[in-house]
């Protein structure tokens, strides 16, 4: 795995380098007083992306230990920023507690020990039935309903979805033993070459809006340029994955499509609540659920096409 994957990596930090470098000439041409929004944003995206590309190399490296810490943090992190936007009150302090500190915790100890049986239902079901119960306890019922249900919502999404990135690790994958972290990288540069394209396929030549009250970005012309282009980008990453060219380039289909979906779902809650990001943690991009919204739709599919077409 380690040869493969280092090769990867170097790919990928030539991508930021190139990057890099058409930022900083757009930086000096567009914007030398610093006052160029477009390429300011563009130049602090991408110092961005060196952070976390640095952080997800390092993870990947560790292993599997390295990957589920990594993913229980980020779990951690956006569930906080979810729970900043929903309506929950001091009668839900201890089904918060439970969720931060008990489900995001035991939920990844089961997916690192590869517990399938067990972290495949344990928020959908167990955790499902115990916030509420919590909750009711407390005796406040004005919106109940609507309280419970935002947070059972930020679990299946911030920590359930999250969740199945590292699990892509457990699955055993026969001629492809221990090599789980490729399948995460695969992923991982599927989906955001995928979200990255659609916004510069957007830029040059999208002309119809897809959704203009949700995401007044997204266009026609750029989700079809992104998900075909993500799609050629997974069909020529098919030697780290088991898969074969084809079959490589329908499941970075799938994860586009899953993803842009995604990205628009979580656009839709961002404008129910009246706010463009979901936090300003990562500069450039928001806050994690800005960066994660398109991973955690496609994790789970990708999950499952994989767990039981190839093992």
């Amino acid at each position: 795995m380690i040869p493969d994957l280092i090769v990867l990596l170097a790919w990928i930090g030539g991508l930021l380098v190139a990057a890099t470098l058409i930022g900083h000439v757009l930086q000096r041409r567009l914007s030398p007083d610093g006052r160029n929004e477009g390429v300011e944003n563009l130049v602090a995206r991408i110092r961005a992306w060196w952070v976390m590309a640095i952080l997800i190399a390092l993870a990947f490296l560790a292993g599997r230990t390295g990957v589920v810490i990594l993913f229980a943090l980020c779990s951690f992190a956006a569930l906080r920023e979810f729970v900043t936007l929903t309506n929950a009150r001091r009668a839900d302090h201890w089904t918060l507690a439970i969720a931060f500190f008990v489900v995001i915790p035991l939920q990844y100890w089961l997916v690192w020990a590869g517990e399938y049986g067990i972290y495949s239902i344990f928020i959908p079901v167990y955790a499902f039935l115990l916030g509420p119960i919590v909750s009711a306890l407390r005796g406040e019922t004005t919106n109940f309903l609507v309280r419970v249900a935002e947070i059972q919502w930020a679990l299946m999404i911030a920590v359930f979805c999250a969740s199945h990135v590292p699990a892509l690790l457990t699955l055993d994958i026969p001629g492809h033993e221990g090599r789980g972290v490729l399948l995460i990288a695969f992923l991982i540069v599927v989906v955001q070459m995928s979200d990255v394209l659609q916004y510069v396929w957007g830029k040059l030549i999208g002309r119809r809006r897809i959704a203009p009250r949700l995401s007044p970005s997204k266009t026609v012309e750029g989700f079809a340029g992104g998900v075909l282009s993500a799609t050629a980008i997974g069909a020529m990453l098919y030697w780290i994955t088991p898969f074969t060219p084809l079959q490589a380039a329908v499941m970075a289909f799938v994860i586009a499509i899953m993803g842009f979906f995604g990205g628009l779902v979580m656009s839709a809650i961002k404008r129910d609540r009246g706010v463009k990001d979901w936090g300003h943690t990562i500069e450039g991009h928001g806050g994690f659920i800005d960066r994660l919204d398109s991973v955690v739709f496609s994790a789970p599919i990708f999950f499952h096409l994989t767990r039981y077409w190839w093992t």
